[in-house]
């Protein structure tokens, strides 16, 4: 006779025995499930990188890792694999009927925007899918039978080239859709029903977004990287070919419109509503992580002389308001990625309606006076700003303004530490009230203390770990109203560069993490995961970290010269977890100056298999991992 088995136990057991195609975990977020009274562990076994020895393995996304899912000798394990929604520039299905080009880019009229350089004139697309959010909306529901209704929202960075092979970086408005997701409710598998173009008509457009999270209430939360420098605005022919594809108009645009914090709710129809928070900083943004109050955020800058900057809500689940501080480092060692205690510096308050009404009608003179050689006036104050020195004057009265239009600037002249180079993505392990920073390279803002920063470090980068605790007063002395304010900081993990070249090519230890990108913590798996942005691994990968155990496992490999990019570790939907990937610009060569020798040995080999395979090297895909069979019974 079968003894009774207890809800939380038959359920831990489900997750041990079944045989899903695509669920990582199944666990709630936060959550620790348990078989027997023991945690349930999860241990990825990592992969070893694709060589030339198979040069499809590097030409295309490559996974060989598994997943194990317990704790015990026998428990089972699954092979890792990757599927696809679309490759951009495929034809699909539109949300409401007929079809759009996937990852197409639109004018603020949501009319195509065709490449004039090819010989059809077809619509321009991105091969730079980034951030990616899935998520589950009350009240939708799939008309098909066994399965339920999810969303995806993916934006797109940029556009490598148009047809002609010209360059087109920071001359288009990036693209954001939402997809209609089908889930099957016993294997879990996502099939794509239908894409739906964001209208971003009342945003101004959007500029160059970059890395993305899903917010505590559901959302998206976009970027809006290396804001346009409004100061410059005259001669910045790329911002005026921008305004132009936006517009039809070269000088409508208007830089502080750009660079601000998008935010995207999805509808139960599969349509998404877009707004900007401008009051939230006007800095490189990245993305971003919200803290479980709900209130606090953390958010990368990825620029050279950038800051690590925090904002506060008034409000719970609402970003439309509050307080936005810059940090200040306090270094205490210099040696292997150094180390530091963290000082706030408050840089104002204000609404989003407050700095977009002052974005309408400021300009840059109305606000700031920047002098590139020294003016040898004490009314200037110098600064350090994108790898150079300035001289700056803020306008009296104007201090508004400038903590949330000129927040690189204004940062830097309050005495916040501006000397990260490239702070891309942040995350959060909640459990041990840690937040993980990825610090793309270590480069010269970062050594030679122009930013208030002088360590050493890996070209190759690091990933840091804030320490996050309550009671903290900014440098007025006024409390700052949270208990998740980091306190110090030191690398959690090195990337390591080498001396020479290996056989391959590479510039940083292929087993070791080289400029990391995108950073996702899972609760339940006690994971980091980590993207490679790298121009030292000749293929980026993707990685996972225990932070209990220490072991460090390769899972994916993108295509040579690829990005891994639109990172998302998604706890329970219905029952299932996912491993959100995209990856960007496949067959992008670095085949000059320091680093000649990066793809010199495999770009013969690789080029014509990666334009074979991603559309002459204009796609990348839009997807994420999967479990695709066992390989050892539990």
């Amino acid at each position: 006779m079968t003894e009774p088995v207890s809800r939380s136990r038959r359920r831990a057991l489900q997750l041990l025995t079944g045989m899903p195609l695509l669920p990582l975990a199944g666990l709630p977020r936060h959550a620790v499930a348990t078989l027997e009274g023991q945690p349930l562990r999860y241990r990825f076994g990592g992969m070893a990188a694709p060589t030339l020895a198979q040069p499809a393995q590097m030409a295309e996304v490559f996974v060989a890792s598994t997943l194990t899912r317990g704790s015990v000798a026998d428990a089972p394990t699954y092979a890792l694999g990757y599927e696809t929604f679309f490759l951009t520039g495929d034809s699909v299905p539109r949300t409401g009927g007929g079809r759009v080009v996937a990852g197409g880019y639109f004018d603020i009229h949501n009319a195509p925007i065709p490449d004039a350089s090819a010989p059809d004139k077809r619509q321009l697309f991105s091969d730079c899918p980034d951030g990616m959010s899935l998520l589950q909306v009350p009240g939708a529901r799939s008309p098909r039978r066994g399965h339920n209704r999810l969303f995806a929202v993916v934006q797109f960075e940029y556009a490598s080239k148009n047809a002609a092979g010209e360059s087109m970086l920071r001359l288009l408005p990036s693209p954001i859709a939402v997809l209609t997701l089908d889930q099957h409710r016993q294997s879990g598998t996502l099939s794509l029903v239908s894409y739906a173009p964001v209208d971003t008509r009342s945003v101004n457009g959007l500029w160059i977004t970059c890395g993305a999270s899903r917010s505590p209430w559901n959302t998206h939360l976009s970027s809006e990287e290396y804001e346009p420098d409004a100061t410059t605005l005259a001669s910045n022919a790329r911002f005026k070919t921008f305004s132009q594809n936006l517009y039809g108009d070269p000088d409508k645009a208007n830089p502080y419109h750009y660079g601000h914090l998008p935010e995207v709710t999805v509808h139960p129809d599969g349509s998404g509503s877009i707004r900007k928070h401008y009051c939230m900083g006007r800095i490189s943004h990245e993305l971003v992580e919200v803290m479980p109050d709900a209130r606090t955020v953390l958010m990368g800058d990825d620029a050279t002389h950038g800051g690590f900057f925090m904002f506060i809500a008034d409000r719970a689940r609402d970003l439309s308001a509050g307080t936005l501080y810059v940090a200040k480092w306090l270094q205490k060692s210099a040696e292997k990625g150094g180390a530091a205690d963290l000082k706030w510096i408050r840089l104002g308050h204000a609404s989003s309606e407050q700095i977009e009404a002052l974005a309408n009608r400021c300009r840059a003179a109305d606000i700031v006076d920047v002098k590139t050689a020294d003016p040898s006036d004490p009314a200037y104050t110098p600064i350090p700003f994108s790898g150079k020195t300035q001289w700056v004057r803020f306008v009296p009265g104007q201090e508004l303004a400038a903590a949330f239009l000129e927040t690189h600037r204004y940062a830097a002249f309050k005495g916040g530490s501006l000397g990260f180079t490239k702070m891309e993505g942040t995350t959060l392990n909640a459990r041990d009230k840690i937040a993980y920073s990825a610090i793309s390279s270590v480069q010269t803002a970062m050594t030679d203390g122009s930013g208030g920063i002088a360590i050493e470090g890996p070209l190759a980068g690091m990933v840091y770990a804030w320490k996050l605790d309550g009671g903290q007063a900014d440098d007025s002395g006024a409390p700052i109203a949270s208990a998740w304010v980091p306190v110090s900081g030191a690398p959690l993990l090195l990337g390591e560069d080498l001396t020479t070249p290996d056989a391959l090519g590479n510039l940083a230890h292929p087993d070791k993490i080289a400029n990391p990108d995108n950073l996702k913590f899972s609760e339940a798996m006690r994971t980091l995961f980590i993207g490679e942005d790298s121009d030292r691994h000749v293929n980026n990968f993707l990685w996972a970290y225990n932070v209990d155990d220490g072991r460090l496992s390769r899972l994916l490999s993108c295509p040579s010269g690829a990005e891994s990019t639109g990172l998302q570790a998604v706890g329970d939907l219905n029952g299932f977890s996912y491993i959100m990937s995209n990856f960007q610009h496949p067959g992008d060569w670095v085949l000059k100056e320091k680093s000649t020798r990066l793809h010199a040995q495999v770009h013969a080999t690789l080029d014509p298999i990666v334009a074979a395979r991603y559309r002459g090297k204009f796609s990348a895909a839009v997807g994420y991992l999967t479990l695709s069979r066992r390989v050892r019974p539990g």
